[in-house]
């Protein structure tokens, strides 16, 4: 089976840590890096060539919404899954709109966030 690669870009600590030791038990899931903003983000994208970016929306010196233009611009490969507090329409729109494929508040429980994870994974193109 081949593993999905994942980059994880929050800016709290706590969470990406909780994020983290969930993803790593899952079987074909490897957490390939973790950002702490937006611009940390986009050059561990460009240095890492993860499958998915887990990407929150409010975070330091970029934004996850700057973040994610700037990553599906010159990664167009590479699926991303905001993930975020800001469970409006308006900032679901907005993740849309900036290239994200797919939006998850960060209230789901875990089993939600895999599959939701595996879903954008399958619909990337092949390596």
């Amino acid at each position: 089976m081949v593993s999905i690669r994942v980059l994880l870009a929050d800016d709290h600590v706590l969470f990406r840590s909780s994020v983290a030791a969930c993803l790593s038990v899952e079987a074909g899931i490897e957490l390939v890096g973790e950002a702490g903003d937006g611009a940390q983000a986009l050059e561990l994208a460009r240095s890492l060539r993860p499958d998915v970016v887990l990407m929150d929306i409010s975070m330091p010196r970029m934004d996850g919404l700057e973040a994610t233009r700037r990553i599906k611009a010159e990664l167009p490969g590479v699926r991303i899954l905001v993930l975020t507090v800001c469970e409006s329409r308006r900032s679901r729109f907005a993740a849309l709109d900036s290239g994200a494929d797919g939006f998850l508040p960060k209230t789901v429980p875990p089993r939600v966030l895999l599959a939701a994870l595996r879903g954008v994974a399958r619909d990337r193109p092949s390596r």
